[in-house]
Formats: C-alpha cells, structure tokens, sequence
C-alpha cells in the first residue's frame, strides 16, 4: 500500500474533512497521503480513502496486525468498505468527504472496542469461521491463543496453516513461521518473545517510532 503524492483537490478536501473527525481520536496521516493511522503499538487501526480510477474517493477501515512483520500497510481484519463517490465539483464533494470521515470515525471507535485488549483480540480471531484461501486468519488466531496462554487452540489453529499447499513463496514463508510457532506455543514467554520482536521489526519498516510493548499486561 504506498504512499503516493496526489495534488487533486480531492485529497485537499479529503485531508481537511479527515482532520476535523480523524485528528481529534488521534489518528495521523501518513504523509500527505489518504492514508490515516490508529496506533495501538502491536496493531493498527488503518483508514484509507481509497483513490477510484477517476477523481475521487472510497473508503476502507480495517486493522493490521503487526506480527506479520512486512513493509507496508495491509488490512487484516475489514472493518468497512465504502464507494467509490466521484468527484464532480467541490460542493458536491465536500459533503461527501465529511461522510466518509464520519464513518471512517465512527469504524475506527469500533474497533478500539472490538480490540480493546489481547484477550478480546484471541477470542475475536480464534471464534470467526474459518475462510477458504485465508491462511492468515488461523495464522492470526494461532498467535493470539498462543499469547494469552491457550497452546492447544494455538496449535490447531497453526496445524491448518500447515496442512495448505505451499503454492507460492508466501505461503512458504509463512509455514516455516507457523512451524516455529507450533513449537514454542505451550512457553507464553516465547512466543511474547517472538511478536515482540516481529513487531519491532515491522514498526521499524513501516516508519513507527519504537515502542516498549506490553503485551503480556493485556492478558
């Protein structure tokens, strides 16, 4: 998800409409991009205005887990998506900006609620159904059981990522994570280790100031 410079008055209008309902539950922009985010150190909350083929704006909130240690920003969990709405002129535009902030406001607020603490986040991730072709979900619910001290959960979760067929290099990547895991799961300690330090690894890529993570405290 990069970062781009957009100098349409879409992201003008955009910006200032996100500033008046984002900045105030303090989220920041990236840049002088639509993306805003919801920092809660070992996840985010990720709200991007999403540019349409023509000029001007969708919406899509979500959270990311930072675990998963990449260098961009991905939506782990949909929280809303919505549009695209054209752009036309500023006064038809404007209103809808200030909508779409309003929802990205009012999704953001959810899932500071649905997330609040880790043992809110394991049950979250290890009760939804499990998806065709989503190996993440039961690689996200493994490391949420493991972290709150349930390595029987942890490990089922894991074996199912084990038993896909590794068709393409991430799916390895990923099993060899999961692997790792699945090993470490029933010491809570180690495993806190191992997110602690894809979590450092990814804030740092991603451009986050360092944090001193207290995951355990959640629990």
């Amino acid at each position: 998800m990069p970062v781009m410079a957009d100098r349409s008055p879409v992201l003008r209008i955009v910006t200032s409409a996100a500033r008046e309902y984002l900045k105030p539950l303090g989220l920041a922009q990236r840049g002088r991009s639509r993306l805003w985010i919801d920092d809660h150190e070992w996840w985010l909350g990720v709200v991007e205005f999403t540019p349409p083929k023509t000029a001007g704006s969708g919406l899509y909130v979500g959270a990311m887990w930072l675990w998963h240690d990449v260098d961009h920003l991905a939506f782990h969990v949909d929280a809303v998506r919505t549009g695209p709405e054209p752009f036309r002129t500023e006064d038809q535009f404007t209103p809808l900006a200030l909508e779409f902030s309003r929802q990205a406001a009012a999704n953001v607020t959810a899932l500071r609620e649905k997330f609040s603490d880790l043992p809110n986040v394991a049950r979250y991730l290890t009760s939804r159904p499990a998806r065709r072709g989503f190996l993440w979900d039961r690689f996200d619910a493994g490391i949420a059981a493991a972290l709150v001290g349930d390595p029987t959960t942890a490990r089922e979760h894991l074996e199912r990522v084990l038993r896909e067929d590794p068709l393409a290099p991430w799916m390895v990547e990923s099993q060899e994570k999961a692997r790792e895991l699945h090993a470490i799961a029933p010491d809570r300690d180690a495993v806190t280790a191992w997110v602690t330090r894809a979590v450092d690894s990814c804030r740092s890529k991603l451009g986050l100031d360092p944090v001193t993570l207290a995951i355990r405290d959640e629990v």
